[in-house]
């Protein structure tokens, strides 16, 4: 993850999203896809990567919004 990308994730029995680097974002949820979908809406705002975690850390998915540093122009 770069700073600045959003991640939804898992902890003490809701699901939250956080800015890596900067902290979490308001709001819990009890449902994953409404975490998610708050996750994705800021992701695409900020045009940054969201990263999506299971419920045991690992990555499920990853979107991107915007400039992918690993993108070479050519």
């Amino acid at each position: 993850m770069s700073a600045g990308d959003i991640e939804t994730y898992h902890v003490d029995g809701k699901w939250r999203n956080r800015v890596e680097a900067q902290g979490d974002l308001p709001g819990e949820y009890d449902i994953k896809t409404s975490a998610v979908d708050a996750g994705h809406d800021e992701a695409a705002l900020r045009k940054v990567e969201h990263i999506i975690r299971n419920l045991d850390g690992t990555i499920g998915e990853r979107h991107g919004f915007g400039h992918d540093p690993r993108d070479i122009p050519g």
